[in-house]
């Protein structure tokens, strides 16, 4: 029987997933539990449906008002915070590390799992790299989804050239051999400047669940993302309909400008729109302009616009919309 307990967010619950045979990794505390965390919004009805958000790199769920924007769509939510992250860190582990995307089906598949013991229709959402998570998990596992909505998902390796050069002859040498080397690449932290309201933004999110500045970045990790953006690019062929959502300008500025609260500082958004094609044969894709990088922590106008877009896809696609597969998205016959 499934235990749930209080979380810090008020109206919401909790639950530990274990994860047989996960070891800590090379360096961590050896009696450093690894598990991952499943929160649910506690005014959940026991509805047919239900949602399942992941988060991105150096992030935790937090994002309460999005919770109840998909609560009105007639969602149950639930949210994942994947094993070394937010809810889910322990003393002396690497925070975020991984080094096969794959292994995340331990606590999606447990997630999914618990979820479908009280609803049997399920769709997925991700950030970032929640987003390159999420679409790899649902490529092998359509039969379980309704649809995947994707958040400014990190589909192609953007940024320097020198992170480029590194991608294929080196992380991939370094990932093998030493996964928990760590790569020095600068942290301007101007995702957090326009976040946090500490910084002048509008969010007063956790600053130890996420970051400032952010985790360093380790081979393995950074080669298992590489090694993900690769079967993007090759198509992945996920059989339910998918919106990805990105910003329409990405400024990468060294310099600190006001202009930065209105901008994706994180991912290229036009390599984003670009492999977001190969997810799949239903993808709509849709640009929000003055979008931040996390589209649902953008300004009011913004975020309303956003999921404003989740809302019409959701219902003209998801819950309406004829299958790519089989006559159902998911599994089970369709009673709506």
């Amino acid at each position: 029987m499934t235990t749930w307990s209080p979380d810090f967010l008020v109206g919401y619950e909790i639950t530990e997933l274990a994860l047989p045979g996960v070891e800590p990794a090379a360096g961590e505390p050896p009696d450093a539990n690894v598990v991952a965390t499943l929160i649910r919004k506690t005014s959940y009805r026991v509805a047919r449906r239900a949602v399942l958000y992941l988060h991105g790199w150096n992030d935790y769920f937090f994002q309460t008002h999005l919770a109840d924007y998909l609560s009105d769509l007639g969602y149950d939510f639930y949210a994942l915070d994947l094993r070394r992250y937010g809810r889910s860190i322990r003393p002396g582990q690497f925070r975020g590390f991984i080094t096969n995307l794959d292994d995340y089906s331990l606590e999606l598949d447990a997630a999914a799992d618990l979820i479908a013991a009280d609803h049997d229709r399920l769709l997925l959402m991700g950030h970032s790299t929640g987003g390159l998570i999420a679409a790899l998990w649902a490529a092998r596992n359509s039969e379980r989804l309704e649809g995947l909505i994707l958040n400014s998902p990190w589909l192609d390796l953007q940024g320097s050239a020198l992170v480029r050069t590194l991608g294929t002859p080196v992380i991939d040498r370094l990932g093998s051999r030493a996964p928990t080397s760590i790569i020095r690449l600068p942290d301007l932290g101007f995702n957090a400047r326009a976040l946090h309201v500490s910084l002048g933004g509008e969010w007063d999110y956790d600053l130890q669940l996420k970051s400032k500045p952010g985790p360093p970045i380790r081979t393995g990790w950074l080669r298992a993302i590489l090694l993900g953006h690769q079967r993007v690019a090759a198509g992945l062929g996920i059989g339910v309909p998918i919106l990805v959502l990105a910003s329409t300008t990405t400024d990468f500025s060294r310099r600190w400008h006001e202009g930065l609260r209105l901008v994706d500082t994180v991912l290229d958004v036009e390599q984003t729109a670009a492999r977001a094609v190969r997810l799949g044969p239903h993808v709509t894709v849709v640009r929000i302009p003055e979008g931040l990088h996390d589209l649902t922590l953008s300004a009011p106008h913004v975020r309303k616009q956003a999921l404003d877009e989740i809302g019409r896809f959701v219902e003209a696609y998801v819950k309406r919309g004829p299958s790519l597969l089989n006559g159902s998205v998911g599994g089970g016959a369709r009673t709506d």
